[in-house]
């Protein structure tokens, strides 16, 4: 049997509180208040040209072909039409604030820091004998074994096992220091000498170095990046409190009381 349940705004917002989930809306909403602040002040507006395309981009990126795969969406989120329309005019603003505060810094903060931008594509054997490690490691230099073969012996986790423990694109950030200045002085195809840290010691066969370029996507990486660390600043400087115009100790008896007949 359907039985009708109604949420009330106030339980919304307790169970946010419960989950621990409402510093990050609050965060949300203070990043919000920056944005329209600031870009009001340059004189910055998003054009209806604007929001068409950036709705047509977000139906896009979450594949609403037709129009009530829109309205479901919308139904779904609880998002009116003219809170879509505010959802996306608050991304336009952002783009075009982030654009207008930090397009003349890139070139100088992509050369300044491009090293942290080239990218290594990397296959890794973690062993915890050193030994067994320096003695693979020697074969492989005389051709006795393969690094597909030693993966498929020594990677107990079967997907790794099955991508011969290929871990993807890595940057500079996402290795370890004493690995990360191995694999960036490396002329690939090479294999490594092994490298032990406190995981275990490492085998590790660079297949390629990718040498940054600054691109659009590039660009808009780091645009980003400043942006979001400019907005951290920010949020710093702001003296944020919160009113609810409703009584949650009401909300607490409910919980309460549910939670002991459950």
């Amino acid at each position: 049997m359907t039985e009708n349940l109604t949420i009330l705004a106030s339980e919304i917002i307790h169970s946010l509180k419960l989950s621990c989930q409402m510093p990050d809306v609050i965060k949300k909403i203070a990043s919000q208040h920056i944005v329209a602040q600031k870009a009001q002040e340059m004189g910055i507006a998003a054009t209806p040209e604007e929001l068409q395309q950036a709705g047509d981009d977000l139906r896009l990126a979450k594949k609403l072909v037709k129009a009530k795969d829109t309205w479901e969406w919308l139904e779904k989120h609880q998002i009116s039409v003219n809170g879509f329309e505010k959802l996306i005019r608050q991304d336009v603003l952002e783009k075009k604030l982030a654009q207008h505060l930090f397009s003349q810094q890139v070139e100088k903060f992509f050369y300044e820091r491009q090293l942290d931008y080239a990218a290594a594509a990397i296959y890794q054997v973690i062993l915890e004998d050193r030994d067994l490690a320096l003695e693979l490691f020697y074969a492989l230099e005389e051709g006795e074994i393969s690094f597909p073969e030693i993966a498929r012996l020594y990677i107990p986790e079967p997907e790794k096992r099955r991508a011969y423990g290929y871990q993807g694109l890595k940057h500079r950030k996402d290795l370890r220091p004493e690995i990360a200045s191995a694999v960036f002085a490396a002329s690939p195809p090479v294999v490594l000498k092994p490298i032990t840290t406190s995981q275990g010691t490492h085998i590790i066969l660079v297949e390629e170095v990718i040498q940054p370029q600054l691109d659009d996507n590039l660009q808009r990486k780091i645009i980003a990046e400043l942006f979001n660390d400019w907005l951290e600043q920010e949020i710093q400087y702001l003296n944020i409190t919160t009113h609810f115009d409703f009584d949650d100790s009401n909300v607490q008896k409910t919980y309460e009381r549910l939670l002991n007949h459950a």
